[in-house]
């Protein structure tokens, strides 16, 4: 492991870079107090600044979790300079996911197609945690991975959405219409406008990656295909942002 020397001459140890299966490193306000205040989240160390303990030590009182003090700087040196840690990280055990067979069959369910960017499926979760949806669905690979950067701008989100990993996109799909799932595409160059779907649940959105959009395979599994309807020049937005419309949209009462 390497070590760092604090101020007052302790040793702060710094875990091992992340594995796909190791320690999920969490950093910021929202998301460390979400991760606290989430009963499985099994918390293994916490690394605050005196300001970080000061902004949260209710938090971390009820978490039952003894903090280690440390300097930004060494903060900035775990999770890197770039990182808005907010002068607090946690390091916690990955969360228990359930199998795609073990969600609710009600409500909507995100289904992400190839959609990697950490920043973009962070944001997704976020809209999903306000509109409340059932999971994310995503492949195990070509996917974003779950660190920190996701973690970050999913800003809690992953604490309070199952995140579903299945081998096969395309096999998914087929299970969740033998579980009652309506199959949505969101397709900019669909003709249907995504309030013809307002108000029906259960239902799968499936988004695909910004540019690339919904693969082939994945188009011709869906039940339907749609758009958003957009009234300016340009008619395809960041995959974020259309999710965050897309679930307003399908949220709203049939009219």
């Amino acid at each position: 492991m390497k070590t760092f020397q604090q101020r007052r001459g302790r040793a702060f140890t710094a875990p091992e870079p992340r594995e796909s299966n190791g320690p999920d490193l969490l950093y910021g306000v929202h998301v460390v107090v979400e991760a606290l205040a989430n009963p499985r989240r099994k918390l293994r160390r916490l690394w605050t600044t005196k300001n970080g303990v000061d902004r949260l030590g209710d938090a971390i009182a009820k978490a039952g979790i003894a903090p280690e003090l440390v300097m930004p700087n060494e903060l900035d040196r775990l999770v890197g300079s770039d990182a808005v840690h907010q002068g607090i990280v946690l390091e916690a055990e990955p969360l228990d996911q359930p199998d795609l067979h073990q969600i609710p069959r009600q409500g909507i369910v995100v289904m992400l197609d190839q959609v990697t960017d950490p920043h973009n499926v962070g944001a997704i979760f976020r809209s999903c945690a306000a509109f409340n949806v059932t999971a994310v669905v995503t492949t195990a690979r070509h996917s974003a991975e779950t660190t920190g950067v996701l973690f970050k701008a999913a800003s809690g989100a992953t604490e309070l959405v199952p995140f579903v990993k299945v081998t096969n996109l395309a096999r998914a799909m087929a299970e969740m219409k033998e579980y009652g799932f309506r199959i949505i595409g969101l397709d900019s160059e669909a003709s249907a406008p995504i309030e013809s779907e307002a108000g029906k649940s259960p239902i799968v959105l499936v988004m695909g990656a910004e540019g690339k959009g919904l693969r082939q395979l994945t188009r011709d599994n869906c039940d339907a295909l749609v758009k958003l309807d957009l009234p300016g020049a340009i008619k395809s937005l960041n995959v974020s942002n259309a999710a965050a419309l897309a679930l307003y949209a399908v949220t709203r009462k049939a009219v």
